[in-house]
């Protein structure tokens, strides 16, 4: 899969699966198939991406894995998760509503379940340290890239459902770096400054997409996303979006 899958994507409402829709009606068929068997949610704001995933390893009989729902922003993905309890989750970081962190937060409680615990794996167009440590400190099991090929996306499905950690080869780096002392990572204090949405903005800004397209990722009005530019150009003592775009593509943001 490429990235380019994702770019003609547009949100969407969540949606459950339902039962016997190209999917084995019990497991017990599935694992006959293939030997194996993971129920999956999707979780990304670009629907022709979302689509595109369900089409690479969704047909149950042949790759075991049943996507029992989708969603595109944070709200409708705490929702379905809650609601279908699915054991592993492939989570987009960047979302309308807060992100994946906020959705790795609103679901801890799923994911502490000693039962039926729910995993975590991103898969992001992004590969920047900040978004890789940003999800693993909030509890997913692992992070690949959407250059992933399919038949490696459904063993790293498989691997996070059996309790493995993931990750595509150089980003494993960023978390074993991270976490190598009990020391904190080093802050970017102008980074910092900022806030989650405005940190969303910003990478938009960077990723070169207009006010208007902004507010519709986001959820938010155009005004507002002027509010947040202006806001973000005076933390960090920019001018204009031109050296917004040369400062996070410095950072590895965009």
């Amino acid at each position: 899969m490429s990235d380019a899958t994702e770019a003609n994507g547009t949100t969407g409402e969540a949606e459950v699966a339902e039962p016997g829709r190209d999917t084995p009606k019990t497991n017990e068929g599935t694992k006959g198939a293939v030997g194996r068997h993971v129920r999956v949610v999707l979780v990304d704001d670009h629907r022709m991406f979302r689509t595109g995933v369900q089409a690479e390893i969704g047909q149950t009989a042949r790759t075991g894995v049943e996507v029992v729902g989708e969603a595109p922003d944070v709200d409708q993905a705490v929702a379905v998760i809650t609601r279908t309890r699915p054991e592993v989750v492939l989570l987009d970081v960047h979302l309308p509503g807060g992100g994946g962190v906020e959705v790795l937060r609103r679901s801890a409680a799923l994911m502490a379940d000693p039962e039926q615990p729910v995993r975590f794996l991103a898969l992001s167009v992004s590969d920047a340290a900040e978004d890789v440590i940003g999800v693993i400190r909030g509890g997913a099991r692992g992070y690949v890239t959407k250059t992933i090929t399919g038949s490696d996306l459904i063993d790293s499905i498989f691997r996070v459902q059996e309790g493995d950690a993931v990750f595509s080869p150089r980003l494993a780096g960023f978390v074993l770096d991270a976490f190598a002392s009990t020391d904190a990572p080093p802050v970017d204090e102008d980074l910092d400054r900022l806030t989650q949405r405005e940190r969303e903005v910003l990478r938009l800004i960077a990723r070169g997409y207009a006010y208007k397209e902004i507010g519709k990722q986001l959820f938010i009005s155009v005004k507002t996303v002027e509010s947040h530019v202006s806001a973000v150009l005076r933390k960090l003592q920019l001018s204009n979006r031109h050296e917004l775009t040369r400062w996070a593509t410095a950072r590895r943001l965009v």
